[in-house]
């Protein structure tokens, strides 16, 4: 299964941000897991960095981000997809738009993230982190 990780998802693991933490590391891991590849976007990892750098200054924050992309896969940014952005009247921010479209050309069946009612105008599942461990980690 192809899932989507969104920024929020990756800066509760880089800061080991509780209660948070306990599922979304879980969702990490499947990245070694053979029935699981797990994406994100480089729009994402810069979010994600941001908020590592804040807490953890800029060498640690690059190490960590590092370490992610050596697990997971990186949906790209395409002119398509921002293209595609800016032309779905449905989608109201620009952001989450192009996190979609990121998912979305990678053929994610999922998207993970704590926002879930910013992608409302998703054709794809979006579920946070513990409803996905829920429907998919505890069978």
């Amino acid at each position: 299964m192809k899932i989507f990780l969104d920024a929020n998802v990756l800066v509760s693991v880089l800061n080991k941000e509780y209660p948070l933490y306990t599922y979304s590391s879980r969702i990490l891991s499947l990245a070694s897991h053979p029935n699981f590849e797990i994406y994100t976007s480089p729009l994402c990892l810069a979010i994600a960095f941001y908020f590592a750098e804040k807490k953890h200054k800029t060498q640690l924050a690059k190490q960590k981000i590092d370490l992610l992309c050596q697990y997971l896969k990186i949906a790209g940014n395409s002119s398509k997809g921002v293209l595609d952005t800016l032309f779905n009247k449905r989608i109201h921010d620009f952001e989450d738009g192009l996190k979609y479209y990121a998912a979305k050309s990678a053929s994610c069946k999922c998207i993970i993230t704590e926002n879930a009612e910013d992608f409302y105008f998703s054709e794809i599942e979006v579920l946070n982190c513990k409803e996905f461990f829920n429907r998919y980690l505890l069978n």
